[in-house]
């Protein structure tokens, strides 16, 4: 049986930021490193095009376009698929929607379908609890890759395996 990763962007993004100083990763090397050598299904990524108002603005046209090719360098990886939320804007802040409910789909239809022996996860939101909890009911194993300090303990203690994400796993694949 195969092995399934599941890349929360958002929640990457967030600790590649406040955890090693923004440096980028080569996500054409991070999914080997993440299935320890067992054969991969696809990778999975998930995340949201930055907002845009109405008429955007020359800074968020960048911003949206430079996102747009990131995915699309994504898709041509071999084995991944990009998975693309909705960003609004709530107030002065801005939410991601659907993209915790596509990850989670993905995740129980490929244990479901008996396509996945085990299940990796780069991410930390509760939301996903119950998904993982469907998940292990049908005997995949489920790794978790977490921040050293943004995670949910629920998420953490429901996962077989965890591994925090550091400076020796992710060096060797920065840009």
């Amino acid at each position: 049986m195969k092995v399934a990763i599941f890349i929360d962007g958002a929640y990457i993004e967030k600790v590649m930021k406040l955890e090693f100083n923004w440096f980028k990763l080569n996500f054409a090397k991070l999914p080997p490193i993440l299935a320890r050598g067992k054969e991969i299904l696809r990778t999975y990524y998930y995340n949201c095009l930055p907002y845009q108002s109405n008429p955007p603005t020359e800074e968020e046209r960048a911003r949206f376009s430079k996102r747009q090719r990131f995915h699309k360098m994504l898709t041509r990886l071999p084995k991944y698929e990009v998975r693309e939320g909705r960003l609004v804007k709530r107030g002065f802040e801005f939410e991601q929607k659907g993209i915790d409910t596509l990850l989670s789909i993905d995740l129980v239809n490929l244990a479901a379908s008996n396509m996945i022996s085990e299940a990796v996860l780069l991410a930390g939101d509760y939301d996903f609890v119950p998904a993982v909890t469907v998940v292990k009911d049908h005997a995949v194993n489920v790794t978790l890759y977490h921040s050293s300090s943004t995670f949910h303990t629920s998420l953490w203690d429901l996962c077989d395996e965890r591994f925090p994400l550091t400076k020796e796993l992710l060096e060797p694949i920065k840009f």
